[in-house]
């Protein structure tokens, strides 16, 4: 196989990993509570602009802004639990579905207001990395590489420290848990926020690659539902399989189709999936 054909899919394996942060998100929400959070987009693209301010009006390195852009990610997302959620968290997912678009509708239209939809950019590079004929974007790996670390951080927050035991004894069983002691609202409300802080890093992470505006996490919301259902909707280690294999195909399609046909195969795997293998190629909720 020569490197022109090599190069595209490597691209889109590396932009993978970062739709597979974005997933990662989602799918600890679905997973915890059984929350389909439709602010997620939204949120992202406040990571994008979050990222854009702290590089642009602070003059920070865009990858030391990521850890102000996660903690500012997950107090939004607490926050948001609190004042959105929580009420309606035993109520049917119709009204958690609305509660999220919501606040949704709200993100977008206060960032708006504040940034207009003209698009941004971070006006950041770094050198092409190159190995033999293939010519490997620096950005793109070092997104590739931040989104492989918050992965194995996730993991081992999730399966080697006790408040994170204690968020998988609330997914499991969230009386059982009350009786055992555990805060299961606190819970819940941190779940979301990291949600919302690995949302928020993967925009700032999109941000550094490509221009962005207020409406762009929306398509990268539409990207994580598919990652979702693809690696198993509540499996985190799920979602970063499935955005693998939506960079490859991303980075793949283009060499025996136009570009404008790579949304309709991703649906149509989509809805294969659904069909043949509901929970995912590594089944859901781990």
């Amino acid at each position: 196989m020569s490197a022109h054909w090599i190069a595209p899919l490597i691209d889109g394996a590396l932009m993978g990993f970062v739709y597979g942060v974005a997933a990662m998100g989602l799918t600890l929400i679905w997973g915890v509570m059984r929350v389909v959070n439709l602010a997620h987009g939204a949120i992202m693209a406040l990571g994008m602009f979050a990222a854009y301010l702290l590089v642009t009006g602070l003059g920070i390195n865009p990858y030391l802004a990521l850890a102000a852009v996660a903690l500012i990610g997950l107090i939004c997302g607490v926050g948001m639990y609190w004042v959105a959620v929580h009420r309606v968290i035993s109520a049917p997912y119709l009204s958690t579905l609305l509660a999220t678009f919501a606040v949704n509708m709200m993100l977008i239209g206060a960032g708006t207001a504040l940034f207009t939809t003209t698009p941004r950019n971070l006006d950041f590079s770094m050198r092409t990395v190159r190995i033999g004929p293939l010519a490997l974007p620096g950005a793109r790996l070092m997104a590739a590489g931040v989104a492989v670390l918050l992965t194995a951080a996730l993991y081992l927050f999730l399966y080697r420290t006790r408040t994170g035991k204690a968020i998988r004894a609330v997914a499991s069983n969230r009386a059982a848990a009350e009786l055992m002691g555990i805060p299961s609202a606190k819970m819940l409300a941190l779940s979301f926020g990291i949600g919302a802080m690995l949302a928020s890093v993967a925009g700032g992470l999109i941000a550094t690659i490509f221009p962005f505006n207020i409406l762009s996490g929306e398509a990268y919301q539409t990207r994580s539902f598919v990652v979702c259902v693809l690696g198993g909707l509540g499996n985190p280690l799920g979602a970063l399989v499935g955005g693998l294999l939506l960079g490859l195909l991303e980075g793949g399609i283009p060499a025996f189709m136009p570009v404008s046909w790579v949304p309709v195969v991703e649906f149509a795997l989509f809805v294969l999936v659904l069909l043949i293998r509901p929970t995912g190629l590594l089944g859901g909720e781990r």
